[in-house]
């Protein structure tokens, strides 16, 4: 993340981030990375923690234990700022050195990130191993403790469930998925691990359930076109693959409206 100040330098000076009506947010796992946040001027920043411990050695260098301590000084000084927290919990339905996560431990450091001030935390299956069976066992579990307004997901699609997953949570009441144009993304210390749902796929499923998103398909596929192009890397979204030889505006179940929105 050290070209961060870079990205959002180039954001602002053309006038697409912050004075663009965007809010751009920062991932800060510590002091030092929240600082060189705020200076940018950021209005958002993100704490990332783990539901295992090895995996959170591994991503951040410290215990769970020890992340709670920095995400608090984190907190403690975004909010003095007017910064908004949001926090992240990777690992929740699987961790690639520890096999099964306890949903219990999910559970608990969820509320401690709320507790310390987060406005939502993102449950996030980093290696995609989720299944809708999986999936609702745990978010049944964490919404009797948690209101599901302060929840949202995170799904990696390794094998191709994360859109399952996501109308399973969507049936738990939590409506904010985090999602990448063509899925980009992934996870370097979890081997094997794809990246995120694809927008394209997500925008198509709350679509077809009458979720009215205001996201532009056809600019999102503009844009999938052309960070594929860049990369040299074949789309991972379903939809960019299935339209790509028939225009989006010939998709049958899709009204005029949604069409050339």
């Amino acid at each position: 993340m050290g070209d961060t100040p870079d990205v959002f330098r180039e954001f602002n000076m053309n006038k697409r981030g912050f004075e663009g009506g965007v809010e751009l947010s920062a991932l800060t796992p510590n002091m030092k990375g929240f600082e060189a946040a705020a200076e940018l001027g950021v209005k958002e920043v993100a704490i990332f923690g783990a539901a295992s411990e090895t995996f959170s050695q591994t991503n951040i260098n410290c215990s769970i234990e020890e992340s709670m301590g920095r995400f608090q000084k984190v907190t403690e000084a975004a909010l003095a700022q007017g910064i908004k927290v949001r926090g992240y919990v990777s690992c929740v339905l699987g961790c690639p050195y520890e096999g099964e996560v306890a949903p219990e431990k999910v559970v608990e450091v969820t509320k401690s990130l709320l507790e310390m001030g987060c406005f939502e935390v993102s449950l996030g299956d980093t290696i995609g191993v989720g299944t809708p069976g999986s999936t609702a066992r745990l978010l049944e579990m964490i919404v009797q403790e948690v209101p599901p307004e302060k929840l949202a997901v995170h799904f990696h699609d390794t094998f191709g469930m994360a859109i399952a997953n996501i109308l399973v949570a969507l049936d738990n009441g939590i409506n904010v998925v985090d999602s990448s144009v063509s899925g980009l993304g992934g996870c370097p210390y979890a081997k094997g691990a794809s990246g995120n749902v694809s927008t394209e796929d997500v925008v198509y499923l709350c679509e077809g359930l009458g979720i009215h998103t205001g996201v532009n398909m056809l600019k999102l596929l503009e844009a999938q076109a052309y960070i594929d192009d860049v990369l040299g890397r074949d789309t991972k979204s379903s939809v960019a693959m299935a339209l790509k030889d028939a225009p989006y505006t010939e998709t049958p179940q899709l009204d005029d409206r949604r069409r050339t929105a």
